[in-house]
């Protein structure tokens, strides 16, 4: 039985530079980190009693005799990457709803494979596994995804990543004082909008609009170092970070029709009118999740304007996907 822990992450800066479609021509960088909210995988072969070879469990069941019979595109793939042989039963858990915008879908794929790794008995780096997680997706799957959530949930922490270049992906971790850490985190906040969406529907339309989109995206590429400048200046004010945080949003809001909604403009309004710096849909948008930046002393105002909403609250974490139980099986 083998047992994956792979953590969310919250997007700041950057996103929409993480396409291919833009990074292999533009390049392109984000800052993001992960947060103690984890996506759980337990996997084992499936011992030769029953009358079916895969058992997947997530928010249905599946019970199958061959890969190609599975349902959920990641899942089958990933079985089909790694040329798994014997039957497996899968079971995934989640601190946080799918399609809300914390990087689910790959945090499942990341630590589908990670488990899938470890069963086989190979330890593979942490590049080899984003860069798997990143072929399923893009390759096998074709979803329309951008490349920092694989990479994000893979390695972890508060990062700068890159992409582009000879080896496509970049990673640069933020160090900064661990009071002035303290400080940002302090400012964070993030409620639950409780809207569902599709976003590869989403980022299907950023990405046609790619080539009319040169400026906006070459400004939010911009912000990453800019924000990052703020993060390590040590006189600077903090609150810096939140009014980049509302410039960005309302460069994103703008990309397509399909990001924001009246019901999540509303939202942002009023947090802002209690108090709030900044903020942001995280994922492609149309709901999910908000950040919202905000002076300590602001939260329960923006809590109690923002009633109806569920407030999460949450830390970073540095430690990205591991194997968190590993024992062994002798059935084959």
């Amino acid at each position: 039985m083998i047992i994956t822990r792979t953590p969310l992450r919250i997007s700041f800066f950057g996103g929409g530079t993480d396409y291919p479609v833009w990074y292999k021509e533009n390049g392109g960088a984000v800052l993001s980190t992960t947060i103690n909210k984890y996506c759980y995988i337990s996997c084992r072969y499936l011992p030769p009693f029953f009358n079916y070879k895969y058992r997947i469990r997530y928010m249905e069941r599946e019970e199958t005799q061959s890969i190609d019979e599975i349902k959920h595109p990641s899942v089958r793939e990933c079985l089909k990457f790694l040329n798994v042989e014997h039957g497996i039963e899968m079971v995934h858990t989640s601190d946080i709803p799918a399609r809300s915008g914390v990087g689910s879908s790959s945090a499942f794929t990341v630590g589908f494979l990670q488990a899938l790794n470890a069963l086989k008995g190979k330890m593979i780096t942490k590049r080899q596994l984003a860069s798997d997680a990143i072929k399923v997706e893009h390759t096998l799957i074709k979803e329309n995804v951008g490349a920092q959530d694989q990479v994000a949930v893979v390695f972890g922490g508060l990062n700068k990543i890159e992409f582009g270049g000879d080896k496509a992906f970049y990673v640069y971790p933020v160090t900064i004082p661990v009071k002035r850490m303290e400080l940002f985190q302090s400012h964070l906040m993030m409620f639950f909008t409780g809207f569902s969406r599709n976003a590869s529907d989403i980022a299907g339309e950023q990405i046609k609009k790619t080539p009319l989109l040169k400026k906006e995206l070459l400004r939010m590429k911009e912000m990453v170092d800019e924000a990052l400048s703020i993060l390590n200046s040590e006189s600077g004010d903090i609150a810096d970070f939140g009014k980049l945080l509302h410039e960005s949003w309302q460069i994103k809001r703008s990309l397509t029709p399909m990001i924001s909604t009246n019901e999540i403009d509303t939202i942002y309004e009023n947090a802002v009118k209690a108090g709030a710096l900044g903020g942001k849909l995280l994922g492609a948008g149309g709901g999910g999740f908000i950040l919202l930046f905000a002076d300590p002393s602001m939260h329960p105002r923006i809590k109690n304007k923002l009633g109806h909403l569920i407030h999460v609250p949450f830390n970073f974490e540095n430690l990205g996907s591991q194997v968190i139980m590993y024992s062994t099986q002798d059935f084959y």
